[in-house]
């Protein structure tokens, strides 16, 4: 089945795929139509865009992920312009990578090989594309990458020796917001609580071991 928010490429895919001798079952413009999709045809194979309504964020691989979770032997492919870092490592890994193709939309220049692609995956192959993978790869390395933009600025805010309150007054959010932030930025740094080592030092640490020249 497939995902996709624009009406021209979802049925020039499908009329692609039925051309290729693949049975489309569905062709829906958004998550919620292809988990709802899923649940009712229970397809061999489901192809999605990453950025779809409402948000046209990453609604389309956070589907996937999902769904990888609740049909293990779902294959999925994602179709994107972008590389959505923050689920994209997750649907590669679900499932022990069985089953899982990342193709960039720009980079896919022969339709014979992207329908031996669909096919590979079909029958429990992964394949993602190189630059997906070196993204992914430079992302593992700088583990400050994984933060959000507002994360950023509070751990920077962090560095300067801030308490939480000045940190609320300085990015003007509340003190509650600044806990969160502060919570998440741990866990994607994972800093996990310990007795021996304060987490807001080893925080600030690897800050400036990224800011450093």
């Amino acid at each position: 089945m497939l995902a996709e928010d624009g009406v021209l490429l979802r049925e020039g895919l499908a009329g692609l795929l039925d051309r290729f001798g693949f049975r489309v079952v569905a062709a829906v413009g958004d998550a919620d139509a292809l988990r709802a999709a899923v649940d009712e045809h229970s397809p061999d194979l489901v192809v999605t865009d990453i950025r779809m309504p409402p948000g046209f964020a990453d609604e389309g691989l956070r589907a996937a992920v999902e769904l990888r979770r609740r049909h293990p032997d779902l294959a999925v492919v994602a179709l994107s312009q972008y590389v959505e870092q923050s689920y994209a490592s997750e649907l590669i890994d679900s499932a022990d990578g069985h089953g899982v193709g990342y193709l960039l939309k720009d980079r896919i220049v022969d339709v014979e090989e992207f329908v031996g692609t669909l096919r590979q995956v079909v029958n429990g192959g992964t394949v993602v594309d190189p630059q997906v993978v070196r993204q992914l790869l430079r992302r593992r390395r700088d583990p400050l990458a994984r933060l959000s933009p507002r994360e950023h600025e509070v751990l920077a805010q962090i560095a300067e020796g801030h308490s939480n309150a000045a940190i609320a007054r300085n990015l003007v959010i509340t003190e509650a917001a600044v806990g969160k932030h502060i919570s998440s930025i741990f866990t994607k740094l994972d800093l996990p609580p310990t007795e021996e080592t304060n987490r807001r030092v080893s925080a600030v640490l690897a800050y400036l071991r990224h800011d450093s020249p």
